[in-house]
């Protein structure tokens, strides 16, 4: 063998060994068991999608042939402008609160936030409190006076539940939309309604149950379905009263015939005017 080989031979050999040498040495870095589980980062926490600016919330709208008119939302206290709040209510999500003491009404999200929109009460919205549930829904619905309203207001009779009651539209007194509440397998003859009197909002007035602008109770309704909730409380954070015995007759005569009944309620006694 000539010098010249022996030499490749032996370069060769010193190559491999060092191929060895450096396969060893990651191998021996290696683990044979499993790694460790990747750490998954947490959900992310829900977030409610933006409601949009007020001159958009509250702009003219055309609803089922009815044009609603702007609200001048500068004139209202923007406290009770649509908008999406930490919750205060503890309430589980989809659950609609009414807070009477402060003229607010909650739709609990998810995400411990909700959206809540301003209210005005009438008497009958606070003589009465206690847990409900939406039963019935109603796009601009007809009004049908109690006939304890009749009596005392004679012009009312053309409304009457004998002649058919008042058709919906743009001065129907439930205004664009009605979310009839019941308790047990009885209409409990409470309302969550619209009103064209927007600068009844955040105030106590004389008639009614509890009224939103009707651009609000366009929104509420498209968000919440039947059998939703409900929560009539005088106080956030305070015990939910029974319904009083002594309540104000509602603003309407009851649900149309058909509609599915729950449970029974306390007589309705007493007057909303």
């Amino acid at each position: 063998m000539s010098d010249a080989s022996f030499r490749i031979s032996r370069r060769g050999f010193l190559n491999l060994t060092a191929l060895g040498a450096a396969s060893a040495a990651v191998s021996a870095c290696s683990t044979t068991g499993p790694g460790p589980e990747p750490v998954q980062p947490p959900p992310p926490a829900y977030v409610e999608p933006p409601l949009g600016d007020y001159e958009t919330m509250y702009g003219p709208m055309s609803d089922n042939g009815f044009d609603l008119p702007a609200i001048p939302v500068n004139k209202i206290d923007h406290r009770f402008l649509r908008q999406i709040v930490p919750d205060p209510t503890g309430q589980r999500p989809g659950t609609i609160v009414v807070d009477t003491t402060n003229h607010f009404l909650y739709l609990v999200r998810e995400g411990g936030q909700a959206i809540r929109y301003g209210v005005g009460l009438g008497r009958a919205g606070f003589e009465w409190s206690g847990d409900a549930v939406v039963q019935w829904k109603q796009k601009w619905p007809k009004w049908t006076p109690p006939d304890e309203m009749v009596a005392r207001q004679p012009e009312l009779t053309q409304f009457s539940a004998k002649n058919g009651g008042m058709q919906g539209g743009l001065k129907n007194p439930l205004g664009a939309r009605a979310l009839y509440l019941f308790q047990g397998n009885q209409d409990t003859l409470y309302r969550l309604h619209g009103s064209p009197e927007w600068w009844s909002i955040g105030k106590s007035v004389s008639s009614g149950c509890v009224r939103l602008i009707n651009q609000d109770i366009i929104d509420l309704y498209d968000r919440v379905p039947n059998k939703t909730p409900v929560v009539v409380t005088a106080d956030i954070g305070e015990p939910v009263a029974d319904m009083p015995e002594r309540r104000a007759i509602p603003i309407d005569n009851g649900v149309p015939t058909g509609s599915i009944l729950l449970g029974p309620v306390r007589q309705l006694t007493n007057e909303i005017f």
